[in-house]
């Protein structure tokens, strides 16, 4: 063997050596000695129901993990500078409750881990068996699995069924078009001087996870599936918001805030509002003793398939200490357990990934068919699709730049083509 041949083969042999190093690095296979993991987490800072859940859940896996100490940390959904302020204090930033819209960011700045580095591959496909292949691919980016769904849900039509009634409508007979929700709306407003429709797409709060689903079922995009170039300028999404803005036009759609709207609601004074699951327990509270409170599919643009996508966030883990991931690991398998999706689809509202306890009576059996309003949101899990983060770090700019020129559109009176391609171009120089 001549001089060079042993040195290439001894740089390969060395390179060998650091990569099985590297791999001995993984995570611990348990918990062996105390240690305490953050827990960053917007329902904590909610005053509702969300919150108490969360407690249980945390102090559930404390007790069944007596090693592990999780200290939560509320923060608001809508505003990561806590968690950017507390990164670059150097305080431990462990496990994150991230909305999507958030996920490309926290990869990128907040060193989310993707399960596949971390985890090994058996025990990781072990815990994902009789998960949505569609509710997983949610947390999927560049091809890895940075979150893993928690909180989640898609679009619901809620709707009164002692209007529907009052109107002559058939309240077993929902508009499953927006072309009925238009003609229904119309009716309702003749015959009973309700206010026939509103949805959380624009406004005060809203995000641009319910306005994606809705240009998607008219087979547009908001970006460009490289994640390069913003498309909600183009045709069939002005399209979609044209549709928008002939229901605000024709009187059917209400310009509500989300505090407006469920106060609408809770009085018995709207028809239908569409809206994330979440918001269930909130209606069922206000419509109970006033009026029979439904829930139906998200309307579709004609005989096109209804794409909806997800609400709400996936936990993703950011330490890089082996033994604090193992922890963050374990809490996480436990949130999203079979007791753990139980819990956070019976006592807050949002969907189950596992969709093998749906009709299991252990777990969510019992609950689904006594709350009938949750069936819509089950099925629209087989054609969920991932609520697309928007990429660098105008990434919020952007989402605001494209929502302000769609509420301008819908509600400003504004030219519907005109409006989206300024705000298109404005929010095309922000992307990276």
């Amino acid at each position: 063997m001549n001089r060079k041949s042993f040195l290439n083969g001894a740089i390969a042999l060395l390179a060998t050596g650091l990569s099985t190093a590297a791999m001995a690095q993984a995570i611990p296979a348990t918990v062996d000695q105390p240690v305490t993991i953050t827990f960053y987490n917007y329902n904590l800072a909610s005053a509702g129901i969300g919150a108490e859940a969360t407690k249980k859940l945390i102090s559930e896996f404390m007790a069944a993990n007596p090693n592990v100490t999780v200290v939560g940390v509320p923060y608001a959904s809508a505003d990561a500078s806590r968690i950017q302020a507390d990164l670059a204090a150097g305080q431990p930033v462990d496990l994150v409750q991230t909305v999507f819209s958030d996920l490309d960011f926290a990869v990128t700045n907040f060193g989310a881990q993707a399960l596949e580095d971390i985890v090994p591959a058996d025990e990781l496909a072990a815990h994902f068996e009789g998960m949505s292949p569609n509710g997983l691919k949610l947390g999927v980016l560049n091809g890895k699995t940075y979150g893993l769904a928690y909180t989640f849900s898609t679009p619901v039509l809620f709707y009164n069924a002692d209007i529907f009634k009052a109107a002559g409508l058939d309240p077993d007979q929902p508009p499953t078009t927006w072309e009925a929700v238009k003609a229904d709306g119309m009716i309702i407003k003749e015959k009973t001087g309700a206010q026939a429709f509103s949805a959380g797409i624009t406004g005060p709060g809203a995000a641009d996870w319910l306005f994606q689903g809705v240009v998607r079922s008219n087979n547009g995009e908001v970006i460009s599936r490289d994640r390069k170039t913003l498309e909600f300028a183009e045709p069939a999404s002005v399209e979609a918001v044209s549709m928008l803005r002939d229901l605000v036009d024709s009187g059917v759609y209400e310009n509500l805030d989300m505090n407006g709207t469920l106060e609408s609601m809770a009085a018995g004074n709207l028809a239908m509002y569409l809206q994330t699951s979440a918001l269930q327990g909130a209606l069922i509270a206000g419509s109970t003793d006033k009026y029979e409170l439904r829930s139906s599919t998200m309307p579709s643009f004609g005989d096109k398939p209804v794409r909806p996508n997800n609400s709400g966030s996936a936990l993703t883990i950011h330490t890089k200490d082996p033994l604090k991931q193992r922890a963050a690991w374990e809490l996480m398998k436990f949130l999203t357990s079979k007791h753990g999706y139980t819990v956070i689809t019976s006592e807050i509202g949002y969907l189950p990934l596992r969709t093998d306890i749906v009709d299991d009576p252990a777990y969510l059996g019992d609950w689904v068919k006594a709350h009938p309003l949750v069936q819509p949101n089950l099925k629209q899990l087989a054609v969920l699709e991932p609520w697309d983060p928007m990429p660098g770090p105008n990434y919020r700019q952007i989402v605001k730049t494209m929502m302000d020129g769609v509420e301008m559109a819908v509600f400003g009176g504004a030219d519907v083509a005109e409006t989206l391609k300024a705000a298109q171009e404005q929010a095309q120089a922000l992307m990276p």
